[in-house]
């Protein structure tokens, strides 16, 4: 735990579980029974998670962390929409309970949804535990329902004003180069390289739909006798845009780092993992959607994974992380660089 949410004397910080429950009292009566205690949900980047019990049911509690001062980045209300919204879908969501944008109850905006059990499988051991054929189903899964996501009408679910489509490749190029020119702390071969050459190729985006902006195997809990999705998570950075990027990020989180021991790991080496192209080939099957330029996404993907861990060595070598670890994030940049630069040849020379 890091000291924004070692638990204080009434629970983890930034919940208060006495005030939570006096608050529930009055907008859900009868939803809770009893006194309310309150655990963090670890692992979370950044959106703080607890999960809320009385003794006899559970909730989700998700807030902003402490001392957030971008509220646009840590939009409760926005989380709070599409959930409600995909909620009866085809996409597996907890459902929302209430939001709150009273700020004196927790000290941020907060929102409540059902406590769905399921295992977010973060690393290739995690999935090796199960054994090859659970773990093939369950990335099988994934993609599936990455094609259920894409499949949703904006405007049928009320969410046709969600996001800007227009020019969102564009735009999100722009948005990770000011990222990365607001970290630079040393000098990094190839990432301009790589930024410049992304900008020059950028596709045709297909008509936009809801992107979830971190489709991963550990954002999604699974669960049942079938290894299901039993729920997709984490929707801070869903907005309106191109599906391919969601599919890019996904390639690239299921690609071989070709490192061992790595703080950052991706599942490929799980046994019975499919490989990237036959996840590419899954979606393009159910989706009926184009994927011959899905190197350009996935290079992008490399190049957007490469700004984020140089924005946390950055903040590493100025002393502003705390915990293990961050020493050897600034190693892996590097890497991440020279996969989005190979990608992204490969693109050029097919």
């Amino acid at each position: 735990m890091t000291p924004a949410t070692e638990p204080g004397p009434a629970g983890p910080r930034g919940l208060g579980p006495e005030r939570l429950r006096e608050y529930l009292d009055t907008a859900r009566p009868g939803l809770v029974t009893g006194a309310v205690t309150g655990r963090l949900i670890e692992g979370g980047r950044s959106n703080l998670t607890y999960e809320v019990t009385d003794g006899a049911s559970r909730w989700v509690v998700r807030r902003p962390p402490l001392g957030h001062v971008l509220a646009t980045a840590h939009d409760m209300r926005r989380e709070h929409r599409v959930i409600a919204a995909l909620h009866g879908t085809a996409v597996p969501v907890p459902r929302p309970l209430l939001l709150c944008e009273d700020e004196s109850v927790l000290g941020a905006p907060f929102y409540v949804m059902e406590y769905v059990t399921g295992t977010p499988y973060r690393t290739a051991g995690e999935l090796a535990a199960i054994g090859p054929e659970r773990t093939r189903r369950a990335v099988l899964g994934l993609v599936d329902t990455l094609v259920e996501l894409h499949a949703v009408d904006p405007e049928a679910v009320g969410l046709g004003d969600f996001g800007r489509p227009e020019g969102f490749l564009d735009r999100q190029l722009r948005r990770w180069g000011k990222q990365l020119a607001a970290s630079r702390g040393r000098e990094l071969a190839g990432i301009d390289e790589l930024h410049g050459a992304l900008g020059r190729t950028l596709p045709h985006s297909p008509a936009p739909t809801v992107v979830h902006g971190d489709f991963r195997l550990d954002n999604v809990l699974i669960g049942g006798p079938d290894d299901t999705i039993r729920a997709v998570l984490d929707w801070e950075m869903s907005t309106l845009g191109d599906p391919l990027t969601d599919l890019g990020l996904l390639v690239m989180y299921s690609s071989d780092l070709g490192l061992t021991d790595s703080p950052v790991s991706t599942t490929s080496a799980a046994p019975g993992h499919p490989a990237p192209a036959e996840l590419i080939e899954r979606y393009a099957a159910r989706s009926g959607r184009d994927t011959g330029a899905i190197a350009w996404y996935t290079a992008f993907a490399w190049f957007k994974l490469a700004v984020i861990l140089e924005g946390i060595h950055y903040r590493y070598t100025l002393g502003q992380t705390v915990g293990a670890g961050f020493d050897r994030i600034g190693e892996l940049v590097p890497v991440f660089i020279e996969h989005g630069l190979s990608t992204l040849n490969e693109l050029q020379e097919g």
